[in-house]
């Protein structure tokens, strides 16, 4: 450490004093044993933290921001995001035709890019990438995503019909096949299925096939036997194959050559959708679209793939070593296509959770950026650092999730007691207080100065006395006591004091028990996937600026939807608004669904995310937007200011 650096730190120890962090229980020896522990590392030349470990890097499993923040600097899809205003702008795809129906998209591929090993990313990549991201086996929570590609549903759902193409994966191998490539494939038709209740075959093979299908014996029938037209000849495939004459598959799936992504060339992928997307290329910028390497994935399997040393990326940096429970590092990608606009060379991302110590880390010079901060500082940063927090209204929700598999909260009356009982007021003033608003609707409210015409649908407010009345028609009272539940949040302070505040309130505006229960993030989103929880904390910043986007999660097919909540009608007016081509119509479909889902209750909101960002003032390239969407690869280091502000204080 330098001399500069001795006398910076000094006196950011005294800012420290100022704006009351001791109160909030900041060891400056938090930040010592940081640096400490990077003290034998070459420096950085940009570091921030992304408060906590993540679990992937895999862009078909990523479902968090901060997992999102490593993917985006490592991977790259056929578009990108403008972070000043999140337009879709030329990622891989150079250019891209539209056609004259909006159904059809070409995009012609930079002949430059390459893969972190120099190997060119080509749309075979693509078409690869999307399959694997698609297939049942990979169970991408983001799938339904891609669901508006033709095909697409029906290749992830594994459910196929009558007369279908379809493709079958058989449990051999190709000779020369890489360890953890698929199995042979086998294409044809399906033309009947045998199960116990029967067969069923398409009417032209009637004739031909009911005499053998009589002949297979009931008790060989526990799996279906699936009759396929392959090349002129009828083959049968079971699982385990007992039936006479079938053979044993892994997978029998919908033929992905159906589906409506396809390599033109090298250099040319064309994509049809079911119906015109108007925010389309925008998804295509989303991190879980970004192509990975099918050579790295088949040869190492997953995690291994994923794992430094191993992992072959198309970003602007590659992996180059993590240590968990305390950073990763990336550094440029030489064979990234612009790599020669990418500034930052070296870049650290710390695996802090707390936000008291990551404060204490930009305090102590430890780090440039942290995405946010302890809610007790902020009115106190808001007027000693106004220039360095960045505080910004975000296109997100902070709700909880009620499981409504799980009685009492499977009855509607309970769903809506709970939530008319919780004061967002006291949440966002006592508890957040960084300018959050509190939020009745699943929509945020700031989506109508992106997409106007939509008017997100309220539902309860705080309201005791009908939710005591609610609780009652329910049947809870003196003689029949409220069923202890519990609240499931990750790992947080900020997490953990919202649950503790409406453990509080529930308790006392309703006389109910309420338990809390911490996990880490895996841990957490494993529960939630699992339905092992009551209620769970969860938020969502929009994957794009649309107000389907917050309301497609609570489909009855969505993978994403933890809530285990199925509304028939609701899930009619989504496939209504997905498939309405005009714009005002569609949002008032729209508008429709958040009605039946603010009725219904499956989750609860509370309150509307704003970001708040403490950076350096020495870091430019970084844009305040509604989706708190910064990727590195735009910022860079005014390293004249930075020296400065270690020499002579702020400037």
């Amino acid at each position: 450490m330098s001399a500069d650096q001795e006398n910076w730190h000094s006196r950011n120890a005294r800012m420290v004093r100022r704006v009351g962090l001791a109160a909030v229980g900041l060891l400056v020896a938090a930040g010592i044993a940081w640096a400490l522990r990077a003290s034998s590392l070459p420096p950085a030349d940009f570091t921030f933290s992304n408060l906590g470990e993540i679990k992937t890097v895999d862009p078909a499993l990523v479902t968090g921001a901060s997992e999102g923040r490593v993917v985006e600097a490592l991977f790259e899809g056929l578009t990108t995001w403008n972070p000043r205003d999140l337009s879709p702008q030329p990622g891989v795809a150079s250019k891209w035709e539209v056609s004259a129906d909006g159904l059809t998209y070409t995009f012609y591929l930079r002949p430059e890019a390459r893969w972190s090993d120099g190997t060119p990313v080509t749309a075979e990549d693509f078409v690869w990438s999307f399959q694997r991201f698609l297939h049942p086996e990979t169970a991408a929570e983001y799938a339904a995503e891609l669901w508006y590609i033709v095909g697409a549903k029906k290749y992830t759902a594994g459910q196929v019909e009558l007369g279908d193409p379809v493709e079958v994966e058989l449990t051999t191998k190709p000779t020369d096949a890489l360890p953890f490539s698929r199995g042979d494939i086998v294409r044809g038709q399906l033309i009947g299925v045998s199960d116990r209740s029967g067969t069923k075959f398409l009417p032209q093979w009637n004739d031909r096939l009911s005499t053998e299908a009589d002949s297979i014996p009931v008790d060989s029938l526990a799996e279906p036997v699936y009759w396929v037209l392959v090349d002129g000849q009828v083959r049968r495939f079971q699982k385990r194959a007992v039936a006479p004459g079938a053979i044993d598959y892994r997978w029998l799936l919908y033929d992905f050559q159906a589906v409506g992504i396809r390599a033109i060339d090298r250099h040319r992928l064309q994509i049809r959708l079911r119906h015109p997307v108007p925010y389309f290329l925008s998804l295509m910028g989303f991190y879980p679209f970004s192509p990975v390497p099918r050579h790295c994935v088949e040869r190492y399997g997953y995690p291994e793939w994923t794992k430094p040393g191993k992992i072959v990326t198309n970003g602007p940096y590659v992996l180059q070593f993590r240590r968990i429970r305390d950073r990763i590092r990336l550094v440029k990608n030489p064979y990234y296509w612009n790599k020669d606009n990418v500034r930052l060379e070296v870049v650290d991302i710390l695996a802090v959770e707390s936000y008291t110590t990551n404060l204490n880390l930009y305090f102590t010079g430890q780090v440039d950026w942290i995405p946010t901060v302890p809610a007790e500082v902020v009115a106190e940063l808001r007027q000693s650092r106004p220039q360095e927090l960045r505080v910004h209204p975000l296109l997100g929700t902070y709700y909880y999730l009620l499981n409504t598999a799980r009685p009492p909260l499977d009855d509607v009356r309970v769903r809506r007691a709970l939530a008319l009982a919780i004061n967002r007021e006291e949440i966002v003033e006592k508890v957040t207080r960084g300018g959050q608003r509190p939020l009745c609707s699943m929509v945020p409210e700031v989506i109508s100065h992106y997409v106007p015409g939509y008017t997100p649908q309220r539902g309860p407010g705080f309201d005791v006395d009908e939710a005591r009345r609610l609780l009652a028609e329910a049947g809870y009272g003196k003689d029949r006591p409220f069923p202890p539940i519990d609240i499931l949040y990750n790992t947080s302070e900020a997490h953990q004091a919202i649950a503790e505040l409406i453990q509080a309130q529930w308790q006392r505006h309703l006389g109910i028990r309420v338990g809390l229960r911490n996990q880490e993030w895996a841990a957490y989103l494993s529960s939630r996937r699992q339905g092992e929880f009551y209620v769970a904390r969860a938020g969502w910043i929009g994957d794009y600026v649309d107000p389907i986007t917050f309301l497609d999660m609570f489909s009855g097919e969505s993978p994403l939807n933890n809530t285990r909540w199925n509304h028939p009608e609701y899930n009619r007016l989504l496939e209504e608004a997905r498939q309405e081509g005009n714009p005002e119509r569609r949002l008032k479909i729209l508008e429709k669904a958040e009605r039946i889902l603010m009725d219904e209750l499956p989750a609860i909101p509370l309150y509307q995310y704003v970001s708040q960002n403490l950076v350096r003032p020495y870091v430019q390239g970084f844009y305040d937007n509604p989706k708190d969407f910064h990727p590195l690869k735009y910022m860079w280091v005014d390293k004249e200011l930075k020296r400065k502000i270690f020499r002579g204080g702020r400037p």
